[in-house]
């Protein structure tokens, strides 16, 4: 039976990003991946968005984390010169009753620490979007867009340029918890058992099935996972947009808003839908909700110019019904078993807080090693 320090499972952003930390504090990693690439859920179906931090509640781990992931995010960026964009957003009010939100939006933003929001009137948001329509609008200069894949490719290179080393086609299958670390089944060309010290669940939508195959950790630390589509609709011309729009947020979610790709290629979304199994097709009717929603701030929008973009799937901690939900990274000091780290509902902003949430893990971890 092999012995490996650190496994992590799933390759996707939050798992490479903590292999690539782990990895540069000088432990040996193993990434456990079960299907045949890098970041092929969760991690390649999202806007691509670098968030700001805005929407957060103050002292939440969203909140916490996505402001000072954006900063390593922007700095990793910049070192590597990977494609991204510092493009801005702007947050619009369609109504006189809209106003008075944006300043309280603002105001929540700044307890987050996202403190650079800058309140517009009309005129002034209009002479940075022409095609807009708005009563006032909330500047995010901070707001920007990446490259996800890129990015992914830079964090596992990262890893691996330490001591970590991805196994494609290799899904953990069972672990049991001792006294002497993690004891793993793990199945892929064959099933091998392994050792590992350290194990660190970044299965994504997968996570709390990842976590009911852990032997030893109690189940009531295993929170259920309910699953959340978001349909995207591509714009069949070229954006008139130089910035994300997103129109104040509504009472279910952040409502249809226009997000672009680093070609400019304009998307809108989403149209959220709540399953029970992992499903990717995109149904072209439900377009036709849009748009009414997108004409408020963007009367030009013609009919038939919205197709199928693409859909993603977030992992909810909590169900249609029920209020937004925090991360969670719970270590041995919730769960009791040494050497195990899980991470629960992580959604956006997870993107964005990639780095600090690796962070987190490594803080963990070095509080258990002690």
């Amino acid at each position: 039976m092999d012995d490996i320090e650190v496994v992590v499972v799933g390759a996707g952003v939050i798992g490479l990003a903590v292999a690539r930390a782990l990895a540069r504090d000088g432990r040996e990693v193993v990434i456990l991946e079960a299907s045949e690439g890098i970041g092929n859920e969760t991690s390649s179906r999202n806007s691509e968005v670098i968030h700001a931090g805005i929407y957060y509640p103050r002292g939440s781990l969203k909140a916490e984390l996505c402001v000072r992931g954006k900063a390593l995010l922007y700095e990793f960026l910049n070192a590597r010169g990977l494609p991204h964009a510092r493009c801005g957003k702007l947050i619009v009010a369609t109504s006189a009753e809209q106003n008075a939100e944006l300043e309280a939006i603002r105001a929540r933003a700044a307890a987050n620490g996202a403190n650079d929001l800058e309140l517009l009137s009309a005129a002034r948001a209009r002479s940075l979007e022409p095609e807009l329509a708005c009563t006032a609008a909330l500047l995010s200069p901070s707001t920007g867009i990446l490259d996800s894949h890129s990015y992914m490719l830079a964090l596992l290179a990262d890893a691996e340029g330490g001591q970590a080393v991805l196994a494609l086609r290799s899904r953990l299958a069972r672990a049991h918890a001792t006294p002497a670390g993690l004891r793993l089944l793990v199945d892929g060309a064959e099933s091998i058992e392994v050792r590992a010290r350290i194990l660190v669940n970044c299965a994504g939508l997968h996570a709390s099935s990842v976590a009911r195959c852990i032997e030893g950790l109690p189940p009531q630390h295993i929170p259920p996972t309910y699953l959340c589509k978001g349909n995207y609709y591509a714009l069949a011309r070229a954006a008139p947009f130089k910035r994300l729009i997103y129109p104040v947020p509504e009472r279910a979610g952040l409502g249809v808003h226009l997000t672009l790709d680093l070609a400019g290629q304009a998307r809108f979304g989403p149209d959220v839908e709540w399953i029970e199994r992992i499903d990717y097709s995109v149904d072209p009717a439900r377009a036709q909700r849009f748009y009414a929603e997108v004409r408020k701030y963007w009367p030009g929008l013609r009919d038939g110019e919205l197709s199928p973009g693409y859909c993603g799937i977030r992992p909810k901690l909590e169900p249609a019904s029920g209020p937004a939900s925090d991360f969670i990274i719970q270590g041995p000091r919730e769960h009791g078993v040494r050497g195990l780290v899980n991470l629960f509902g992580i959604e956006s902003p997870g993107l964005t807080a990639s780095l600090a949430i690796a962070e987190r893990v490594q803080q963990e971890l070095q509080s258990t090693d002690a």
